[in-house]
C-alpha cells in the first residue's frame, strides 16, 4: 500500500513510510511535506542520488541505521561528522561521505518501478540534478 509519492522529473513512484522500524525519522520527514528540492548523483557511496541539507538539525538519534540502502530504500543521515542528508539508493551502495563510512535512518521505501528508479539515478549521474517532490496520497 502506498502511503505518499516521490515524484522524480515528472516520474511518480509510490512508497510507503518504515514508521515501526523509524518512528522519530518518519514523524521528522512528515512534518516536511509537501516537500520539493533537487536530488543529485552522489559523491562517495555508489548507485544512489541525495539531498543535501546542510546543518539542518532534525534532532534525531539513529534508528533503523544501515550503510547499505537497497534499491528503492531511502535514508536520512541527522548530521555529525558530515552534513545532513537525505539518500536514495537506486543500486548498489556503501554510505559515504569524504570523511568515511556513515550509516543513515532508513524511513520510506519506494516499492515499485524500480527498473524505472535506476535509468532516472544513472541519468542523474550523467545529465544533473533533478527535481524531486513528496507528498502523501
Amino acid at each position: 500500500m502506498s502511503e505518499l509519492i516521490v515524484e522524480i522529473d515528472g516520474h511518480a513512484f509510490p512508497a510507503r513510510f518504515e514508521t515501526e522500524a523509524a518512528p522519530r525519522t518518519v514523524a521528522a520527514f512528515r512534518d516536511l511535506l509537501p516537500y520539493s528540492e533537487r536530488v543529485i548523483h552522489v559523491r562517495w557511496s555508489g548507485e544512489a542520488c541525495w539531498i543535501p541539507l546542510g546543518d539542518k538539525d532534525f534532532g534525531l538519534p539513529y534508528e533503523n541505521a544501515t550503510s547499505h540502502p537497497h534499491p528503492g530504500q531511502m535514508i536520512l543521515y541527522p548530521g555529525g561528522v558530515s552534513e545532513t542528508e537525505i539518500l536514495l539508493a537506486y543500486g548498489p551502495v556503501a554510505f559515504a561521505s569524504k570523511a568515511g563510512p556513515l550509516a543513515g535512518n532508513h524511513f520510506l521505501t519506494i516499492i515499485d518501478k524500480l527498473d524505472a528508479l535506476a535509468e532516472l539515478g544513472r541519468g542523474t549521474l550523467w545529465t544533473g540534478a533533478k527535481p524531486i517532490r513528496f507528498h502523501l496520497t
